[in-house]
């Protein structure tokens, strides 16, 4: 279905009469989107301007769902600065960060694929990550992880320009696997990403205020067009983050606690350490920034939605009807196994999930997602498939990214049986899994829900099989239970540790 098609029935479900408006057929004609739930709740909620998190399952249709509205305001903007050559205007560009390179070009591709009538991509699009460098022409999107770009942007600069302009022309900021950037090694790199970013909104807004005019005269050069400086120049100069931030009292904490245009003012104790802060920090936001999960536990404050609730206190919040809740499209099988049955169970729940895809399909391709706990664990069970006469690949991180590649390319075109950690269970876009099978049961909640989204994607139903021991038992009724009544895991939820502290307490 051509998404001019998909634009007049999101228009005809959308309640929202400017989002109605603002949906240009001409740039979407001759894409192809699935008609999701998820899309027709994020695109009125990211045409208007504001801040959104995007939480929704797996398979629901999140990444089309900003793409499709982030490539409509992104092409009205191309028409304008194409209408204004000869002017001194920087052109605007989107930013896509992701949690690794699988994901970076998964998006890029996604994005490219997205065309318009004449059959040429809507946007230009380029990522750096892994071996691919900083763009020499600008893209329209830009997809990065955040270690690559913070790269690009502080090395060999010591006189801040690179980061200057391209903070300055960033425009719209996309957070993908948003609970994962939040959380762990990613998140100091992405806080300071956003420190430089709002840092520029500040300095942009103080810029526009002292305007008599209410503009601001900027600098034409593109941030391309910056050249790394000579690496010696760089051990005299002082961190950039932490100079930046100092310049103008600038801090973590203060931004959690920062103030934008239009938000209410809060009456504190005047005796609080950071009473002050409430009445500063007053500016026009010039940004967008999206946040998309599909887990995104918000049970403290130290927890990705926590942050996200401190950080970005207006946001809109779209969520999906089965965020952390069971998928009624999933049929779930639960084996106890002993260290004795767990191969021979192993082997059979394959043998089953064949069979329930034949009842379910009339496609021959039969893809298996395995998913283990540790490298070693799914080398082994890789050697126990084979010895049985099972093709199989494995997927961890110790294997190359070019061999991590060919074996998602094999199992996307040809199917068959991935072995695999948790990396694979994030993000990655594989049609058709019609089982999943956990021979290791998950060791948080927020594997769990990555895990079993692999199948059952974007309406179609879906397998998964979990093999547990006596030592998970109580953890798996706590599942189980929760099914049943239709809750969501939450009470399982904190990062990596849920699980097991859920056990502690039983």
């Amino acid at each position: 279905k051509e998404l001019v098609g998909y634009g007049q029935e999101l228009a005809a479900e959308l309640s929202h009469q400017e989002a109605k408006q603002k949906i240009n057929e001409r740039y979407i004609l001759g894409l192809a989107v699935a008609i999701l739930p998820m899309n027709a709740a994020a695109v009125p909620s990211i045409l208007s301007g504001k801040d959104v998190v995007m939480a929704a399952e797996t398979g629901s249709g999140k990444t089309h769902g900003y793409l499709v509205p982030l490539i409509h305001n992104m092409r009205s903007m191309v028409e304008v600065h194409e209408n204004k050559a000869g002017r001194s205007e920087p052109r605007k560009f989107a930013l896509v960060l992701c949690p690794n390179v699988m994901l970076c070009e998964q998006v890029a591709r996604m994005t490219s694929n997205l065309h318009g009538s004449n059959g040429h991509p809507l946007l230009k699009t380029m990522a750096v990550c892994g071996n691919q460098g900083w763009p020499v022409v600008q893209p329209d999107i830009l997809i990065s992880t955040p270690g690559a770009l913070l790269n690009s942007l502080l090395a060999f600069d010591p006189r801040k320009l690179r980061r200057t302009v391209f903070t300055r022309d960033v425009k719209y900021v996309v957070f993908d696997e948003a609970d994962m950037l939040l959380c762990g090694s990613f998140q100091n790199q992405v806080v300071r990403l956003i420190n430089m970013l709002r840092f520029q909104e500040k300095q942009l807004s103080k810029a526009v205020g002292l305007a008599v005019d209410g503009s601001v005269e900027t600098d034409s050069m593109s941030w391309i067009d910056v050249k790394p400086e000579g690496e010696e120049q760089l051990d005299s100069v002082p961190d950039a983050e932490t100079q930046d931030l100092d310049d103008d009292s600038y801090s973590e904490d203060e931004l959690i606690e920062e103030k934008v245009e239009g938000q209410k003012e809060k009456v504190e104790n005047p005796n609080k350490k950071k009473d002050h802060l409430q009445s500063r920090k007053i500016y026009k936001r010039s940004k967008q920034y999206i946040f998309v999960a599909a887990t995104l536990p918000e049970s403290g404050k130290k927890t990705a939605g926590g942050t996200l609730r401190r950080l970005f206190p207006e946001a809109t919040w779209v969520s999906g009807s089965f965020l952390h809740r069971h998928n009624p499209r999933l049929e779930q099988r639960w084996i106890e196994v002993t260290l004795e049955t767990q191969v021979e169970t192993l082997i059979d729940a394959i043998k089953v999930g064949w069979e329930f895809k034949k009842l379910n399909s009339d496609t021959s391709v039969k893809r298996t997602m395995i998913f283990a706990n540790t490298v070693n664990a799914v080398d082994s069970i890789g050697k126990i498939l084979l010895k049985d006469g099972i093709e199989c690949m494995c997927y961890h991180r110790d294997t190359s990214p070019e061999e991590r590649a060919q074996s998602l390319k094999a199992f996307q075109e040809k199917g068959g049986v991935l072995v695999c950690t948790d990396s694979a269970a994030r993000g990655l876009d594989i049609p058709n899994v019609w089982h999943i099978i956990q021979a290791e049961f998950a060791a948080s909640a927020v594997d769990f829900l990555h895990r079993v989204g692999r199948t059952a994607r974007a309406g179609q139903s879906g397998l998964v099989t979990s093999l547990y021991t006596e030592a998970n038992r109580a953890l798996v009724e706590a599942v189980r239970q929760a099914e049943v009544l239709g809750k969501p895991v939450e009470g399982a939820f904190s990062r990596k540790r849920s699980f097991r502290r859920k056990l502690k307490k039983k």
